[in-house]
């Protein structure tokens, strides 16, 4: 005879109860949560170098940058996460139930780690892509100077850009580019 554990799934209510009693920043999907592993120095240095570059270059219009600290929730999926950048246009959209969570970023920005790569470049992204306002998907590489830029299309498909050393990185939905070489100019040698 096999024992099967019983796995205990959350709503959004118990998730954002556990969230503001949490030290720790956690991701909430399909019930489950997940604790939220912290970053390295370099991590946190590209992510500072894009969100000021951002930042700057965004002030006084109608977009805003925030940090990490914002929870963005995919209302089409539950997915409730902090990217490391998310870039919001206009009035913000809050949950419903939580009116610390956006619902309409424009563009989000992660910086990759090898152990989230995949996830963030996978099904990560198969739940932001349900989210009506977002047209952008910023990946940042620790481990080479490479930006990925994911676009939605038109057709509501997806088309993919890499950008290197020397390279202007071209975000049109929100008016402004990104300089490669100064999101990795001081970051930390991985």
């Amino acid at each position: 005879m096999s024992a099967s554990a019983h796995h205990h799934r959350y709503t959004f209510a118990e998730y954002l109860d556990l969230e503001g009693a949490s030290n720790v920043k956690h991701e909430f999907l399909d019930g489950e949560i997940y604790a939220m592993a912290g970053g390295t120095p370099r991590h946190a240095a590209l992510t500072l170098a894009v969100g000021a570059a951002l930042h700057a270059a965004l002030r006084g219009g109608p977009c805003r940058a925030f940090s990490s600290d914002l929870r963005i929730r995919v209302k089409a999926t539950g997915l409730a996460t902090y990217p490391d950048v998310a870039i919001v246009c206009g009035p913000l959209e809050t949950d419903p139930d939580s009116d610390a969570t956006v619902t309409n970023p424009r563009v989000v920005v992660e910086v990759l780690s090898k152990s989230t790569e995949d996830y963030d470049r996978g099904e990560k992204f198969e739940n932001y892509r349900r989210v009506p306002s977002l047209d952008t998907v910023v990946y940042v590489w620790q481990t080479e100077t490479r930006i990925e830029v994911r676009r939605r299309q038109a057709n509501d498909t997806w088309a993919s850009a890499d950008y290197r050393a020397g390279d202007a990185v071209p975000l049109q939905s929100i008016s402004c580019a990104l300089s490669v070489d100064d999101v990795y100019r001081d970051a930390v040698p991985s």
